[in-house]
């Protein structure tokens, strides 16, 4: 074997390992490595870290993560590179590593599969991680169990680089101020934290609770901590939020547990400088989710309930003021007298029932203008409630004033207390005449007294009946289509006319031949006899060729007496006009023409002219009428009004009103409305109900007045009234701003009033698009099109919003709650969970109609349950 051979061979050897290293070196390079903790605890954060060995890398993807694992931050990309000089050679490796921060969330052992990457243009896959999670975490929630870590309070760093917050670090405790209370009674619940870590930022709020009616205490904002020890550990503690727990039912009642979701500001001390300094100093934001514990509650139920039980629970004092402040009140008959109640002190001031004034037969009073000067504090709710009303004595006299008693429960005795406030002695004196106080002068004064009844007569309609997409409303909109139509076929023949020239001529002709005549007549007169005679036969030949559309050089005797004769006109009549022609060439080229005294015979030429041009003008108008005739179409539109043959009747219920006969006034109203739908009717009755005092009676008939003409500022005034009276206030839910501008739209009008609408801005659009169409301008073309796209907008809206409103007349979902208290269940039976309460008057909306005696509703809140059917009445 030769030496170069052997060195040949050495040399490829060599070449083969060079290159087998290269290799190497680039897989190892382009190799996704991940790296995670082998073993952690339910409730730890751990960082899954994948590093490259390579800047070049990009787009990088997690697997699918297990559910008993969630990830909280990531990717956070940090790079390395670092220069090495051997035997004047430099080499150079460098790194990419991108970080996760998971928090394992239930026990069990779990696999992280391959992560993917894009590096050097082509795709890589990471191999896969596999976790055990242990069951018992080493710390438990509310700030017991123990922690593995002894570090100082603020930051907490772990040796294997992990970051985590435990119970001992931070927990939230719950404290009610009483564990038994009565019902209505309030209890105040307090979360507090209490933290050795940096807390940046926490959420949390009080759900929808079964059984209560729950009010939040306004706190600062902006939180200043203090520092408390706490089984004895030092902590940084503040009260987060309180709670005002108004219990509505009796029994054993849970507040559940609240989670709250923290984010706490740790450092991580594992880090190197370089790390730390790409990291924003090695902080890391780490989020917490921390469980504020349960609360039990018993409800007593209240002792049995006195008559005259005003629903006030807690400690509270009435007073009544007048005027002038004075035991004896001195004032004229037909002059206002102004009381004014109050009702203070700490309790569910909210809830309690208006107090009710006790005055003579002979004093009109009216409904109070209510003012709220309560707030609410950590002791609950404070303050008073004023009721200001107004008194109206018709007579003079001497009168007394009772006291007014105010029966509540109090929370301290435990027992029903009745407070009364004094009484009042009223002089009243001789009212000057014509001073009689109106409803409608309280309602300028204070505007808190409902409207007057709507008097005049009221159409009544079947309910149901509507003229939207009735018979009617499509008649209306064919007929504006078909007469749209029309005109345009009216004026597009007018156009073709216009362009025809022979027509034209023929349209003209019976106006240029009497200029003609009208010329004639003047050159009679100025003896000029060829001049005339040319001037009759021009009017007469002109005339003829026009109306038959004949050129000049087809005009003759014989070819005018057969195109008239095929025009349908008598044989004598085209022979006469022949003769005409005839005679005027006669005396035209006669001798005798030229003679004097032919005046006579002129006269009689151009009178024998005019009459048959005359004549032939009618004939040709005459067949022109009978060939385009078709018929003549009568149409007359009425809007007949049904004439109310119960108006008396209605008359006799607006009577007993104004003499305060409500009971009376109240059956005629309802006798009517059995006969048919009217919104005054409906209004007037709510009226009566509302000064017999049943309000929510009153609340039902106004509402359903509302339905049928939602854009009456009175029907909407005098239900915002009645609600007044009721005890629930319901706030309801926000809603998008478009929602609620569509609705104040929608509720503009009634729904056949929308229906006119949309037929108006129909013809109008047919309107505008045949003025678009025969328009020659450019700018009132634009002018056009324009206002035929607004017409059709409002046409499109007018009929969205009628859909709407018809939609709302024929479902009728809104129920009103007639009973005087309504346990709404969490199923459909006696034996459901109570959920909450309500009470008489207050509305709700029908989510679930499909069972027979239960309805599933929904009350502007957002509160939902079961009620029975037999508990309401639909509007």
């Amino acid at each position: 074997m030769s030496y170069n051979y052997i060195c040949d061979l050495r040399g490829r050897i060599l070449l083969g390992a060079l290159m087998v290293v290269l290799c190497v070196s680039l897989c190892d390079a382009a190799n996704l490595q991940a790296q995670a903790p082998g073993r952690v605890a339910v409730g730890e954060q751990f960082r899954l870290t994948y590093t490259i060995g390579t800047h070049d890398v990009s787009d990088i993807r997690l697997g699918d993560i297990p559910d008993g694992l969630e990830v909280l931050i990531g990717p956070r990309t940090s790079t390395s590179s670092s220069f090495q000089m051997v035997n004047g050679k430099t080499s150079s490796n460098e790194s990419t590593t991108f970080t996760y921060i998971l928090m394992a969330n239930k026990a069990g052992r779990f696999v992280i599969p391959a992560a993917k990457a894009v590096s050097g243009g082509r795709g890589i896959s990471s191999n896969s991680v596999t976790i055990t999670v242990s069951g018992g975490s080493s710390a438990g929630a509310g700030g017991s169990g123990s922690s593995s870590s002894t570090g100082s309070s603020g930051s907490r760093s772990l040796s294997d680089g992990r970051t985590r917050v435990t119970g001992n670090d931070l927990f939230i405790t719950v404290s009610a101020s009483k564990n038994r209370v009565c019902e209505q009674e309030p209890v105040l619940l307090t979360y507090k934290v209490y933290t050795q870590v940096d807390l940046s930022a926490l959420e949390g709020k009080m759900p929808d609770l079964k059984g209560f009616h729950t009010q939040e205490v306004t706190l600062p904002q902006q939180k200043s901590f203090s520092v408390e020890t706490y089984k004895g550990k030092t902590y940084h503690t503040v009260v987060w939020s309180q709670y005002l727990m108004y219990p509505q039912v009796t029994g054993d009642l849970v507040i559940p547990s609240i989670t709250f979701h923290g984010t706490v500001v740790m450092q991580d001390t594992n880090l190197d400088s370089f790390e730390a300094f790409l990291n924003g100093g090695g902080y890391t934001e780490v989020n917490k989710n921390i469980n504020a514990p349960s609360v039990n509650i018993h409800v007593d139920p209240l002792p049995e309930k006195p008559k005259n039980f005003s629903g006030g629970v807690g400690r509270f004092d009435i007073a009544l003021a007048v005027d002038n402040d004075n035991d004896r009140v001195v004032a004229k008959s037909g002059e206002p007298i102004k009381l004014r109640v109050s009702v203070s002190g700490n309790g569910n001031l909210k809830l309690i029932k208006q107090p009710k004034l006790n005055l003579p037969k002979d004093f009109d009073v009216y409904d109070p203008k209510v003012e709220d000067n309560t707030r609410l504090t950590s002791n609950g709710l404070e303050g008073s409630m004023t009721y200001e009303y107004l008194c109206v004595p018709r007579h003079k006299g001497k009168y007394t004033l009772p006291a007014i008693e105010f029966t509540y429960f109090d929370t301290g005795t435990r027992k029903y207390e009745t407070k009364r406030t004094q009484t009042y002695d009223i002089d009243v004196l001789q009212g000057e005449a014509g001073s009689e106080y109106s409803e409608q002068e309280a309602l300028k004064l204070l505007n808190s007294d409902i409207r007057h009844i709507k008097t005049g007569d009221s159409t009544m309609t079947k309910r149901g009946d509507y003229f939207f997409l009735g018979t009617w409303f499509w008649v209306l909109l064919l007929l504006s289509f078909i007469a749209f139509v029309a005109l345009v076929i009216i004026f597009r023949q007018r156009a073709i006319d216009n362009a025809n020239v022979a027509k034209m001529r023929g349209k003209k002709a019976n106006k240029v031949a009497t200029k003609r005549l009208r010329f004639a007549g003047k050159l009679l007169k100025e003896g000029k006899n060829n001049e005339f005679y040319d001037e009759v036969l021009k009017a007469l030949w002109g005339y003829v060729g026009d109306k038959l559309n004949m050129p000049v050089e087809q005009l003759s005797k014989d070819n005018i007496k057969e195109n008239l004769l095929n025009c349908g006109f008598a044989e004598s009549d085209a022979l006469a006009f022949v003769n005409v022609i005839e005679e005027c060439e006669f005396a035209r080229y006669a001798p005798a023409a030229q003679a004097e005294g032919t005046v006579t015979e002129m006269q009689k030429v151009y009178e024998s002219a005019a009459e048959m041009i005359e004549k032939m003008e009618d004939g040709f108008k005459s067949r022109k009428k009978n060939r385009t005739k078709i018929g003549a179409i009568a149409f007359a539109i009425a809007m007949v009004s049904v004439v109310p043959a119960n108006a008396v009747t209605k008359a006799e219920g607006d009577s007993a009103y104004v003499h305060e006969e409500y009971s009376e006034a109240i059956n005629i109203y309802e006798s009517l409305l059995k006969k048919g739908e009217s919104a005054d009717v409906y209004f007037n009755l709510g009226n009566a109900y509302y000064r017999d005092k049943n309000f929510t009676r009153a609340i039902i008939n106004y509402e359903r007045a509302l339905l049928l003409d939602p854009g009456d500022a009175d029907i909407r005034f005098n239900l915002d009234m009645a609600r007044t009276r009721t005890i629930d206030k319901i706030v309801p839910q926000g809603e998008m701003f478009f929602i609620t501008w569509f609705r104040a739209v929608v509720n503009v009008m009634s729904v056949d009033a929308w229906a006119a609408i949309a037929i108006i801005a129909f013809v109008l659009f047919l309107a505008a698009v045949l003025f678009y169409l025969l328009s020659n301008q450019t700018r009132l073309r634009k002018i056009g099109f324009y206002t035929s796209l607004v017409m059709l907008l409002t046409f499109a809206l007018s009929m969205v919003a009628a859909f709407q409103q018809k939609h709302q007349m024929e479902v009728r979902e809104s129920v009103i709650v007639t009973s005087p208290s309504v346990s709404v269940k969490s199923t459909p039976a006696e034996n459901g969970t109570d959920l909450f309460v309500i009470h008489e008057g207050t509305k709700a909306r029908i989510i679930d109609d499909t069972m027979k005696d239960w309805k599933e509703v929904k009350l502007d809140d957002g509160k939902r349950g079961w009620l029975q059917l037999s508990q309401v009445e639909r509007i």
